[in-house]
């Protein structure tokens, strides 16, 4: 194994506050990661430095060993990286598979020339039904997004970042929002796309969930590196319990 995604010295300051201080993290290809800690411990900050959007003051970040600390966002996703986010917004014009479809087809309207010279969309609809079926909502395929419960758009976030087809999936608190059932539900359905070779780096406040699918933890507190390591091991670690429990 090697590492995929790699994020060292790490600090970002918003004004005054230090949100990360050094903060070094490593995500070996395949593996399913968690980033936890508590509320303001620096977790999407550090996805967001990842992705390039936040600037850091300091940091050395590289995919599949190409140093991708000064290129802009549209690069780095050009490279392999894909991110979720926590408060879900797809195109409210679009039905459900032209979400994903859209995704699908970003190589196309990214260029101008391009995007006009290709109309067809054939391909990119037959790709979205693809992850549609992964995800578990395909028959969900023609409605407006408007109308779908969070259940169902957060199953839809994961499969519009899957179809422009990453190295590295991000997930910023997917599980959010839902009730136990779905919440794992969709956990269940992210390992399973783990286990299919996709490497992912998940945030998220579902400790039983975390502890029941991730492969190692990563922990942040205060936005500095706290511990990591296998999930039951950090969670009997009596400064991880301090940092969650406050004693």
């Amino acid at each position: 194994m090697s590492a995929i995604l790699l994020a060292e010295s790490v600090t970002v300051k918003f004004g005054g506050v230090t949100a990360l201080d050094n903060v070094h993290m490593a995500v070996e290809e395949g593996e399913f990661l968690s980033l936890i800690g508590p509320n303001g411990a620096g977790k999407t900050t550090l996805l967001n430095t990842i992705t390039g959007g936040v600037t850091p003051v300091t940091a050395s970040l590289s995919l599949g060993g190409k140093d991708i600390t000064r290129l802009s966002t549209h690069h780095r996703i050009k490279l392999g990286l894909a991110l979720t986010h926590q408060i879900v917004r797809p195109f409210q014009s679009m039905t459900v598979q032209e979400n994903v479809a859209f995704a699908a087809g970003y190589k196309k309207v990214r260029q101008i020339l391009s995007s006009f010279a290709s109309v067809n969309r054939a391909r990119e609809m037959k790709k979205a039904m693809e992850f549609l079926h992964m995800l578990g909502i395909e028959q969900y395929k023609d409605q407006e997004v408007s109308k779908l419960p969070l259940g169902v758009l957060k199953r839809l976030e994961v499969a519009r970042a899957l179809a422009i087809e990453p190295k590295v999936l991000l997930l910023d608190e997917p599980l959010a929002g839902l009730n136990s059932q779905e919440a794992g539900k969709l956990a269940d359905t992210v390992k399973s796309i783990s286990l299919k070779g996709m490497t992912i780096v998940m945030i998220e406040h579902n400790l039983s969930e975390v502890l029941r699918v991730s492969d190692r933890l990563h922990v942040l507190d205060n936005g500095r590196n706290l511990a990591q390591g296998e999930p039951a091991a950090v969670m009997n670690q009596p400064e991880v319990r301090a940092a969650y429990l406050g004693s």
